[in-house]
């Protein structure tokens, strides 16, 4: 069976978010028979590759796949490039019309989206909503295919060993506190101010805990700041020549906990399965939260009706570790 997953979200969380879905599927149809098309960057076979989670890309030689009327005359000519005469599936991820309008010119027996209240899905049934939950995205397939498909979640040791490694000796210890500070999309404000993590990891310290700060090498101001003012903290980015996406998740796994803001470290963490307490400012907090029992969420939309992080107090957070 060819399958082709559509997902038109560009950042790596938004691929980390996939992940159990991709590794139910590939699990039932096998790796050899899924493609991936995004309308931004294939993540799985560049940045996140490391995770295994092997998938094909269908080449497209085209930015922003599907957000330009023009896309509409170009399904056949994809699937002649790709030496793909026809999917048996094609798996909509998103819900913009223009986008599934364009996707469903691919040949194809069946075809899932969730657009228009699945108005597009060859086979028309009572679906379950899937915006927060991945699991009813599975249980849709299940019924539009009349087959079982079990919900597999990824499972961290698919990450090669040596990352684990290089993470127990980065954090030998078992009193990490991890903080995750920077947004990588900047046209929505998501950060929440530097002096005030600063100030939480001060507090973090009395307890006797280590905060443990992940930021990109490239940060020189910022990592100063934190040193001048945070004594004892580790940045263990400094002190290795190992890096990814991969790293994070393994070294996620000696914390105690975590903290962080709305961002693709935020997932790479939550796939530890940690506690963690994520500040949320005007993102959707239970659409873009990572799926784990022990998480705590600080949303200034519902606790100060304001779409500014900055409303949330260093007290509110430092409450609840």
């Amino acid at each position: 069976m060819k399958i082709l997953i559509y997902n038109s979200g560009g950042g790596l969380g938004d691929s980390i978010q996939l992940f159990d879905i991709v590794n139910s599927i590939t699990k039932k149809f096998g790796n050899d028979n899924i493609h991936y098309l995004s309308s931004h960057e294939n993540h799985f076979t560049n940045k996140l590759k490391d995770y295994d989670l092997k998938i094909q890309n269908l080449n497209t030689n085209i930015k922003f796949f599907g957000f330009r009327l023009w896309h509409f005359f170009l399904a056949k000519k994809i699937l002649k490039d790709n030496l793909i005469s026809k999917f048996d599936l094609v798996i909509d991820l998103q819900s913009k019309l223009r986008n599934t309008i364009i996707l469903r010119q691919f040949s194809h027996k069946n075809f899932y989206s969730s657009t228009m209240n699945f108005s597009f899905c060859n086979i028309k049934m009572n679906y379950k909503k899937t915006t927060y939950d991945h699991r009813n995205l599975i249980i849709n397939l299940e019924k539009l295919l009349s087959i079982s498909i079990p919900f597999e979640r990824y499972d961290i040791n698919k990450i090669n060993k040596s990352y684990f490694e290089e993470a127990k000796k980065l954090l030998p210890k078992s009193n990490y506190v991890g903080f995750s500070i920077t947004q990588g999309n900047e046209y929505r404000k998501k950060s929440w101010p530097i002096d005030k993590f600063i100030d939480l990891a001060k507090k973090v310290l009395k307890k006797n805990k280590i905060p443990v700060f992940f930021i990109e090498k490239n940060k020189l101001e910022l990592i100063k700041k934190i040193k001048d003012n945070v004594d004892g903290v580790l940045i263990p980015e400094l002190d290795t020549k190992l890096s990814g996406p991969p790293l994070v998740t393994a070294m996620a796994t000696r914390l105690e906990k975590a903290i962080s803001i709305d961002n693709g470290l935020m997932h790479m963490i939550g796939l530890a399965n940690i506690p963690m307490i994520v500040l949320f400012g005007p993102t959707n907090s239970k659409k873009f939260s990572p799926k784990i029992k022990d998480i705590k969420i600080l949303d200034s939309k519902e606790m100060y009706n304001s779409d500014n992080i900055d409303r949330i107090s260093v007290n509110d957070v430092n409450s609840l570790i």
